[in-house]
């Protein structure tokens, strides 16, 4: 009979504070708080993590792999633009879906009060998923023989960003209640019509 892997303490803690970001939303998190919710001392907390701040950081160095090694490998996946792009966003969506804890991250909500650093570094994490976007627009720009989609590539990745920003927000704002993927396939039916007319009658 094999042994049980032992889950790492650090691991358990990050558990505990995206835990506890979930359960008590626009409450700040306390190392108390968290502490007992882990079952060990506030000290034991430190020689894990330097400061609350890196805990935090924790989560967002977790939310940026999880979701940036999928963005690769749904580019590996599907060379189509309008398809990668679909994919992209709802990726991000079931990831805050799933993730309510580290939602109220991402959004700052949790970090009211924290260093700016880690706002910098939120900040960071949009900017890169717009970055991202736009490249996959220019990319099919180029497959479609240098057509142009109906918009910028800028002003079509940052319309996106904001969509599913704004959904996450409301996701926040509804205490978890309202799922950003609520009513995204016609949301994005919609927005697709509009940056992808060309590939509209394929639908």
């Amino acid at each position: 009979m094999s042994k049980q892997t032992k889950v790492p303490r650090r691991q358990l803690i990050l558990e505990a504070l995206a835990r506890e970001l979930e359960q008590n939303p626009g409450d700040r998190i306390t190392t108390a708080s968290l502490g007992r919710a882990v079952g060990v001392s506030e000290a034991a907390l430190y020689r894990h993590f330097a400061s609350k701040a890196k805990m935090f950081e924790g989560l967002i160095d977790f939310a940026e792999e999880s979701v940036f090694l999928r963005i690769n490998q749904i580019l590996k996946e599907h060379e189509d633009a309008e398809t990668r792009c679909a994919q992209i966003l709802y990726l991000l969506l079931l990831f805050s879906e799933r993730n309510p804890g580290i939602t109220r991250v991402l959004l700052g909500d949790a970090l009211v009060g924290e260093t700016e650093r880690l706002l910098s570094r939120v900040g960071q994490f949009f900017e890169r998923l717009e970055t991202q976007l736009k490249q996959v627009l220019r990319e099919g720009e180029l497959r479609n023989e240098g057509r142009p989609y109906a918009l910028d590539s800028a002003i079509s990745a940052n319309m996106m960003t904001s969509l599913a920003e704004g959904l996450m927000h409301q996701y926040l704002r509804s205490r978890f209640n309202i799922s950003p993927l609520q009513h995204w396939q016609t949301q994005w039916s919609l927005l697709a019509s509009t940056l992808f007319p060309n590939n509209a009658p394929d639908r």
